[in-house]
Order: structure tokens, then sequence, then C-alpha cells
């Protein structure tokens, strides 16, 4: 099993910038695809960014093309998404998720094929 913590979040104005970390811990890290999901209230929660095991392939929501980037240190057990030009719409509670599957853009933006979640790291854009 893996456990999953991000961290990062925070307060920031639109056009800002946070990097969000998500940290693994138990597993073979490198074994697992891992996905950023965000929820904010009232919406159900969406796809935001996948990268598959080597940090090879990546997927983006397309609300978030040329803004986010994701990546990955498999040495430090960590993926990061990078959030550029923030817009107050990307206000959430931002969750990564891991699964020990294949990136597939067919199938990795759902979230009930993931078996692993972390808590959440909240980010409020405002104004």
């Amino acid at each position: 099993q893996v456990q999953l913590v991000e961290s990062g979040g925070g307060l920031v104005q639109a056009g800002g910038s946070l990097t969000l970390s998500c940290a693994a811990s138990g597993g073979l890290f490198s074994n697992y695809v891992v996905a950023w999901f965000r929820q904010a209230p009232g919406r159900e929660r969406e796809f935001v960014s996948g990268i598959n095991r080597n940090g090879a392939t990546t997927l983006l929501a397309d609300s978030v093309k040329g803004r986010f980037t994701i990546s990955r240190d498999n040495a430090k057990r960590t993926v990061y998404l990078q959030m550029k030009s923030l817009r107050p719409e990307d206000t959430a509670v931002y969750y990564c998720a891991a699964d020990r599957g294949i990136l597939r853009r067919s199938s990795s933006q759902r979230g009930d094929i993931y078996d692993y979640w972390g808590q959440g790291t909240q980010v409020t854009v405002s104004s």
C-alpha cells in the first residue's frame, strides 16, 4: 500500500503561482500512476493532471493546459503540480491519487480507478 500526503496549498492572488507536492510512503512508488484531482464547493471532483510511472507521459485537463505542469521525482517519492497564472476558478481542494495501472487518456481521468488518495490541500485564488 502507499500513503499520500499533499502539501503546498494556500491563498494566492489571481495570476499568481503555487506548487503542490504529493509525497508518498509505503509501496514501490515507481509502480504507481499518480494523478491530481480537485473539488470545489458544490461541484463534482474533476481530473486535473496525471503522470505515468517514469514521468515520461503526462495528461492535463483542457482547463489547465498551458498553465499547470505535472512532474515526479521517484527518488524523492514525490509528484509535483506546478500551477501558474492561477484563476479564481482554480479554487478547490486538490487531491493526489495513485493507481498501479497504466496512464491512459480514456480511463485515467476517472477517479474510481485510483486505489489510494491523499487528504487534500486547499488552494484559494482571490480575484
